[in-house]
């Protein structure tokens, strides 16, 4: 497994009562951006408070960022301002549930991070928040024209071929 991009590993048995700021260097913004398909993440930062409770840490905050992803229809760059609270629990590792053995996980698990070790890595977890919050279907200001442009509306299918089809199936426009 390879290091995660934005490493910030805190030891649960010695946390600070402070809140803690976490800010991306452009090293760690530009592999966040290859390994999400972004064009470009120009800021990353997240303000966190980190409370120990035995030996689950429960951690929020806020994640702030702004990045460039393509427009979903253009392909142009789109750049996007993203501002996510933060609300997830680190938890020991649990033992593996035996093969084929069914695990339904209950609402307040889903948002549990499992680790094991003496350390918790809250920066990968705010990548993660971070990849979460991105639209994979932004669309820019120049979406609707490019699809009046190019036919790529939800009007259905159009053309000699699609009206001869619909004469074929009695249907009418």
């Amino acid at each position: 497994m390879t290091a995660p991009e934005f490493s910030r590993a805190f030891d649960p048995r010695h946390l600070a009562d402070a809140a803690q700021h976490l800010v991306a260097n452009e090293a760690e913004r530009a592999a966040l951006a290859r390994r999400f398909s972004l064009v470009a993440i120009d800021r990353l930062e997240a303000t966190v408070s980190l409370v120990a409770e035995g030996e689950r840490v429960k951690v929020t905050g806020e994640l702030s960022a702004d990045v460039v992803q393509s427009c979903a229809v253009t392909g142009d760059d789109l750049p996007v301002a993203i501002s996510e609270p933060l609300a997830f629990t680190f938890v020991p590792t649990a033992t593996p549930s035996a093969a084929g053995e069914e695990v339904e996980l209950a609402a307040e698990e889903l948002d549990e991070i499992p680790y094991d070790g003496a350390l918790v890595d809250v920066g990968e977890a705010v990548a993660e928040e971070l990849a979460l919050a991105i639209d994979p279907y932004a669309e820019g200001p120049g979406a609707d024209e490019y699809r009046r442009q190019y036919n790529l509306d939800d009007e259905g299918p159009k053309g000699a071929l699609a009206e001869g089809l619909a004469a074929l199936l009695g249907k009418k426009d």
